[in-house]
């Protein structure tokens, strides 16, 4: 903190909060230093079902193909 991309992030995102889970990892805690050493200079990073999606900012596209599909899978 501050974090002024993770809240830019975060309000683009709620329009979406309710067709998925937001968890957010805060990379400067302990148990979390595995990220902090893949991440620490590209926050805030994205991944969607487990897998890597983005980073710095949301690609709004690239977020609504992947979260389509995913419902689709799941349907």
């Amino acid at each position: 903190k501050p974090c002024p991309l993770c809240d830019e992030a975060k309000e683009v995102l709620e329009p979406y909060k309710r067709r998925f889970i937001l968890q957010e990892v805060d990379i400067t805690l302990p148990e979390n230093s595995a990220w902090y050493d893949k991440y620490k200079y590209d926050i805030p990073v994205f991944h969607l079902n487990g897998k890597f999606l983005m980073k710095h900012r949301v690609d709004i596209p690239k977020f609504e193909d992947r979260l389509r599909k995913l419902e689709l899978q799941n349907e």
